[in-house]
């Protein structure tokens, strides 16, 4: 049995890939006796795919799976990470690991311990720490979730960090309804994050699931691929999206 899946969605991540495997590799070979690394390569335009490839080569790592994905988006990639993890319980993680590796012993305990579906890391709350950030992007953050809060998840101070710890009944349960980040989601061109969170939450808390917000500490990493502008205004419509299916009665 595999006790943890860590499922990383990856788009032109050939600067830091081979940096963050090694670190995936080393904490979790230290946390748990049984885990499965998953790299979704989400048709990166440069040699991500070539890199991991490379990597399984070179090193003795049979837990790292790739999966290569036509390029979808962020959403995309993590439902097929997810739709294909084996383990007991489901990591979402980013490539760049602004949230360290580390966290994940925190976010287990609530599982584990206190038997929650769902545990999530927040950059909001007593105890979180935003490093790095700039001015701007809190800001956008901020309103975004407003918006969230308002029209989606009440109460969940922070949708968008990346990093999210599932047991495996309720991420494949949860994952199967999605409709805008899900199987049948389109091919794009263009860099793409989405706000694929908010459909996964939202689903899960009408399914019934118990989710907890765990503040973790995140420092800001740079990149030059998204409009943080134009993304928060897809993200925007993409959560209106979200609950007029769900008012509509498209995933039922």
């Amino acid at each position: 049995m595999i006790e943890y899946s860590v499922v990383i969605p990856a788009f032109n991540e050939a600067d830091k890939i081979t940096t963050s495997l090694t670190q995936v590799l080393s904490y979790m070979r230290s946390f748990s006796n049984s885990f499965e690394v998953i790299i979704v390569d989400d048709g990166s335009k440069d040699n991500t795919a070539d890199i991991v490839e490379k990597y399984l080569e070179s090193n003795s790592c049979p837990e790292i799976k790739l999966i290569k994905n036509p390029h979808k988006g962020k959403g995309p990639a993590v439902w097929t990470g997810v739709m294909n993890a084996e383990g007991e319980y489901i990591y979402t993680a980013d490539a760049d690991l602004s949230t360290p590796m580390t966290e994940l012993k925190k976010l287990s305990l609530w599982i584990k311990e206190h038997n929650f579906d769902i545990v999530i890391a927040s950059r909001e709350g007593a105890g979180a720490q935003r490093i790095n950030e700039p001015f701007y992007r809190h800001l956008l953050g901020r309103v975004f979730n407003y918006v969230v809060q308002l029209f989606a998840l009440p109460g969940i101070r922070d949708s968008q960090c990346g990093f999210k710890l599932f047991k495996k009944e309720a991420a494949k349960t949860t994952f199967k309804k999605l409709k805008l980040y899900g199987e049948t989601a389109k091919t794009t061109d263009k860099a793409y994050l989405g706000a694929w969170d908010v459909e996964v939450l939202y689903l899960a808390r009408k399914l019934g699931y118990k989710i907890k917000e765990i503040p973790v500490t995140w420092v800001y990493v740079k990149t030059t691929r998204l409009n943080p502008f134009k993304d928060s205004l897809k993200m925007l419509m993409d959560v209106m999206r979200v609950r007029i299916n769900y008012l509509k009665g498209v995933y039922k």
